[in-house]
C-alpha cells in the first residue's frame, strides 16, 4: 500500500497491539472478536508493513477494546 503517512499506520498498529495486550487478548482471540483473520491482525500490528483499515473496522476494534476510537488516532 502506498501512502504519504506510513509512520501513522505503524503507530496505529502499535496502539492496537498495546490495547489488545492490555485487555489480555491474544491475536487469535482478538481476530475472532473483530471478525477478521489472524493474519489481518498481524499485518495491522506489524511494524514492517503498512496495512490500512476501514473506519468500520477501527470502530469495531475500539468497541472490543472498550476505548474511544480517538485513543487509537491521537498523537502522543
Amino acid at each position: 500500500m502506498k501512502t504519504e503517512f506510513p509512520e501513522k499506520y505503524i503507530t496505529l498498529g502499535l496502539k492496537i497491539a498495546y490495547y489488545r495486550r492490555k485487555a489480555g487478548y491474544t491475536q487469535e482471540y482478538f481476530a475472532e472478536l473483530i471478525d477478521k483473520s489472524v493474519s489481518f491482525v498481524g499485518q495491522v500490528e506489524g511494524t514492517g508493513t503498512v496495512c490500512g483499515i476501514s473506519l468500520e473496522t477501527l470502530f469495531k476494534i475500539a468497541q472490543v477494546l472498550n476505548i474511544p476510537p480517538s485513543k487509537l488516532l491521537e498523537d502522543d
